[in-house]
């Protein structure tokens, strides 16, 4: 019994320690594996010749590059974004992951380095100005997001349909299959250009939130390097400019200057 205690005492030290080395980890293998969400427009997708990109994708790049290291891709689905980090499939997350309370409780999260909109959509004729008039109809959304939980919590009397990520949602949308969604500023887009004729339109936004670049708990090392490094490009501005290039616009104040 007492050397079962102590083999055990002595693997869970061993794990604790490899944990804590997790930035030295990296450095010594030369590479970083960065969990990203494919097929979200503008943050993670592919291009016409299948070559990832996206604001993610580049960030990403430009963190492995100033760590020193080469990044290797893990590609994820939403719902599978923590699962992959917990299970150690992946160093870290990119992959437009909000900060909220419900996620800080089991992963950590850098400084915010982007932000999201969340917004319902739908066609013009039917009139949607709140969760309200989402009641008896159905709604498609990304499982395990924010706008899962969002509108699960506030649209109670719709029917919620769940796909595993972004482009089967678009999909879903693009085929008739639903005809209302929450999701993104960015996926509504490329509903319209898929699906004109469908008349699909920015019905009212949910919330704004933060991004963060997630890590496991208990990676102080690492943390530290990636807030300081999030910093770092909010002031030279190559977050900003990484942002733009994909979505249009600048960072708002509330992710630059915190």
């Amino acid at each position: 019994m007492i050397r079962t205690c102590l083999a055990v005492a002595a693997l869970a030290f061993t794990a604790q320690h490899a944990l804590a080395d997790q930035l030295d980890d990296i450095k010594k293998a030369g590479k970083i594996r960065i969990a990203v969400a494919m097929g979200t427009p503008l943050f993670s997708y592919a291009d016409a010749n299948l070559k990832p990109t996206g604001s993610d994708v580049d960030t990403a790049e430009l963190l492995a590059k100033d760590l020193g290291v080469q990044w290797e891709m893990v590609s994820v689905t939403n719902a599978a974004r923590i699962p992959a980090l917990q299970a150690n499939k992946a160093d870290i997350v990119v992959a437009d992951l909000s900060i909220t309370p419900e996620r800080q409780k089991v992963i950590d999260f850098s400084k915010p380095y982007a932000v999201i909109t969340l917004i319902v959509g739908g066609p013009k004729n039917v009139q949607i100005k709140d969760y309200a008039d989402l009641n008896g109809k159905k709604i498609a959304v990304t499982r395990a997001t924010t706008n899962d939980q969002l509108t699960t919590q506030n649209a109670k009397g719709a029917e919620i349909v769940r796909y595993e990520d972004d482009a089967t949602l678009i999909t879903s949308m693009v085929t008739g299959q639903v005809d209302i969604f929450s999701s993104t500023p960015s996926n509504l887009g490329e509903i319209v250009k898929r699906a004109p004729g469908k008349n699909i339109e920015r019905k009212f936004d949910q919330q704004n939130f933060l991004l963060g670049i997630a890590l496991n708990k208990d990676q102080a090392r690492l943390k530290e390097w990636i807030d300081n490094w999030v910093t770092a490009n909010h002031k030279n501005g190559k977050l900003t400019a990484i942002y733009k290039k994909y979505h249009g616009k600048d960072l708002p104040a509330e992710v630059t200057n915190p």
